[in-house]
């Protein structure tokens, strides 16, 4: 039944028609005992509830994951720590060998996470960088050249008086996309005109357009460092009599599913979150099963030209 060949072919035949006509069903928690497997891998997003359900970057994570455990025993668990979370929770699911493996996303800066995950006995992968404080193999997006890209294009476009929308402080991520904008303007000799930040949600986007705009300074462009943001930011000008992109050029980051609705048009960057999970998935099967994976797998974005700017 494991698919070894060490049986004779008629004694496989007598026991699969055996198997078909009991519908029997291998017991998978005795099989984990001797294999000393749970069958089961978790997918940790240090987030709070509201943030993972409301923002689709995390639905195509899991979406990515499960398509690549189709075929395998193995099951998903979703473990939600909350950022600010003292990592006790954490702690206690890392020490009572609930899972084969972890997959990690969403990684804050000197998260009180780390030191859950630095007692880590199972393997592991991150997507996105990993924890400073654990070595593991991760699928990253280049976020460098990510948002050369986007600076490249509104300065091609003509536009110089360009603002950002940046996003959480403590995300080397976020970080990476407002370091690299910004280089890329003052390379083109273009200062950038105004910042605020956001926390990747929709209504944190929304507040940081209004503070910018409370600021006085007659933008022409503003990129947000994600889409969420971008359609609040979007959302907020028209609301205040700009068109968008006649008076002001609007661009995000991510390329979620919405963005690429004829009605949304928003001009962004891709990000294949769900391919990455997927690749992210497929290298934690491979080291469960005792393989060995690259330490570091960087995926390329590409523009993507719509209607916003």
């Amino acid at each position: 039944m494991r698919g070894e060949n060490l049986v004779r072919p008629e004694k496989v035949d007598a026991v699969m028609r055996a198997v078909e006509e009991l519908g029997y069903v291998p017991n998978s928690a005795a099989r984990g005992l001797v294999e000393r497997r749970v069958g089961a891998i978790a997918v940790v997003f240090p987030e709070r509830e509201g943030r993972v359900f409301a923002d689709p970057f995390f639905g195509a994570a899991v979406s990515g994951v499960s398509s690549a455990l189709d075929g395998s025993d193995l099951q998903m668990l979703l473990v939600m720590t909350g950022s600010d979370d003292s990592g006790e929770r954490m702690r206690r699911f890392v020490r009572g060998n609930h899972c084969d493996g972890i997959i990690l996303a969403s990684q804050h800066k000197k998260s009180a996470l780390d030191a859950a995950l630095a007692e880590l006995t199972v393997p592991s992968v991150s997507i996105g960088k990993p924890p400073e404080t654990r070595d593991m193999p991760h699928v990253d997006l280049d976020q460098f050249d990510g948002c050369r890209l986007a600076a490249q294009h509104l300065l091609a476009a003509g536009h110089r008086r360009v603002g950002m929308i940046g996003g959480p402080r403590d995300m080397s991520a976020a970080g990476e996309r407002e370091t690299s904008f910004e280089e890329e303007l003052e390379r083109a000799g273009v200062p950038l005109a105004a910042r605020a930040h956001g926390d990747y949600s929709y209504a944190s986007g929304a507040d940081a357009f209004d503070e910018i705009l409370s600021a006085g300074v007659d933008l022409d462009a503003v990129f947000a460092v994600n889409d969420l943001m971008a359609f609040a930011a979007i959302q907020r000008a028209r609301a205040h009599g700009l068109s968008v992109p006649g008076d002001l050029a609007v661009m995000g980051f991510d390329d979620i599913d919405v963005s690429r609705a004829e009605a949304a048009g928003l001009t962004t960057v891709s990000n294949p979150v769900h391919a990455m999970s997927a690749q992210a998935t497929r290298m934690l099967l491979t080291l469960i099963d005792g393989g060995e994976v690259e330490k570091r797998v960087i995926e390329k974005p590409h523009l993507v030209r719509r209607t916003t700017a």
